[in-house]
């Protein structure tokens, strides 16, 4: 009932896309306006310009087209395979099925427990593996009406397999980023709401002096939790796990509500730094304790892989950085701590400036959990994108 709520509406079952279209001889010297993989041609394959301009200039036009959105059928099959296969990991066999075609490892035992959920962990390879070069095409448009003749359809081919580096790394990229979002779907909602609805909550301290701060802190911390929760339930943890997880939760939940009563007497008595500490723990006690817990939880699912010779050994460095990875691809999960992190940095700014008493910098310090997991959800997909350009230009 409440994914019913808060679940955004269904994407297109076959994905989104868009097609970059070159049309006109005089636009192959405009390098700054051609898309980036007419320009990745142009600068490998310099002997391909002029038979590109040529098919130009008789009626024909190169259209690129690109994939915005994975189609649903595959992702459902990496949702397969990671929760009933792989322990909830992705960036530990994906980029490696994409780029090389490597099946990951499956045992006896996974097909058994995928079977029990009517699902098929080899026709969920069959499915990612077959689309995998689909996700970045160039196609031939015939804008005059005259007919594609047969050593026109050969050329395309050549150059599509010219940008075939471009179309395997956007495959993987475009592939985890879609998988993110979808496993965190209800966690987002309800980030992009903390960013209204903290701010309007620590603003009550300007008219309920201390038990304005608890409802605050309290208030942002429970929906912060939520979030975190559903981020993880989405990534395929099961509820019983994170349910045992959860027994630490309310001593610490007691805990920072008791900070919350201790920020006014700490300014009272002078320690105006730790009353900024406290405030800014208290608002993120909830959500900080289960980050660290859900790193540990990721950490325990690959020593298990490893074991089952899922992954290649790794020493206890590797296996903490692969987890971290893994459980911060999502950008719910990444905003989440890192603005958590941020909290207590920010309450002793406000604290060291005596602001600690103005309502409108409690908003600020108290939310600054929401704050940075709504921006970094909001503008995840822009950041990514613009990383991914950035590394295409280097190639």
């Amino acid at each position: 009932m409440f994914e019913k709520f808060t679940r955004p509406p269904k994407k297109s079952p076959v994905g989104t896309y868009k097609v970059d279209v070159v049309s006109l001889p005089e636009e192959c010297d405009w390098e700054e306006y051609l898309p980036q993989e007419i320009n990745y041609i142009f600068r490998k394959y310099p002997k391909y310009k002029p038979r590109i301009r040529k098919i130009l200039s008789e009626g024909k036009a190169i259209g690129v087209r690109t994939v915005l959105r994975t189609p649903e059928n595959i992702l459902k099959a990496i949702h397969t395979i990671s929760v009933h296969s792989q322990g909830n990991y992705i960036v530990t066999w994906l980029p490696e099925l994409l780029k090389n075609q490597k099946k990951p490892v499956f045992l006896k035992e996974d097909h058994l427990e995928a079977q029990k959920h009517q699902e098929d962990l080899e026709q969920a390879v069959q499915v990612i593996a077959a689309d995998r070069l689909k996700f970045k095409r160039l196609v031939l448009i015939d804008e005059e009406n005259i007919g594609i003749k047969e050593n026109e359809q050969k050329f395309m081919t050549e150059l599509s397999e010219l940008i075939y580096p471009l179309a395997v790394d956007y495959s993987v990229y475009r592939v985890i980023a879609d998988n993110a979002i979808e496993r965190t779907h209800i966690a987002q909602s309800i980030i992009k709401a903390l960013l209204f609805i903290g701010p309007i909550a620590h603003v009550l301290e300007k008219f309920i002096s201390g038990v304005g701060k608890l409802f605050a802190a309290s208030a942002d911390d429970l929906l912060g939790e939520t979030a975190e929760i559903m981020a993880l339930r989405g990534s395929g943890f099961k509820w019983k796990e994170l349910a045992k997880r959860g027994r630490i939760l309310i001593p610490v939940f007691a805990v920072a509500t008791y900070g919350a009563f201790s920020v006014e007497p700490l300014i009272e008595s002078g320690h105006v730094i730790w009353a900024g500490v406290v405030f800014g723990l208290s608002a993120v006690a909830l959500s900080l304790t289960t980050a660290i817990q859900s790193l540990f939880m990721y950490r325990k699912n690959i020593k298990k892989l490893m074991q089952e010779n899922k992954v290649e050994k790794m020493n206890s460095k590797k296996l903490t950085k692969l987890a971290f990875i893994q459980d911060f691809t999502n950008p719910a999960r990444l905003g989440l701590i890192m603005g958590a992190a941020l909290a207590p940095f920010m309450g002793m700014i406000a604290s060291v400036m005596h602001l600690m008493h103005n309502g409108w910098i409690l908003a600020t310090v108290g939310s600054t959990e929401s704050i940075v997991a709504g921006l970094t959800v909001i503008f995840s997909g822009r950041i990514n994108e613009f990383r991914f350009k950035r590394k295409l230009k280097k190639l």
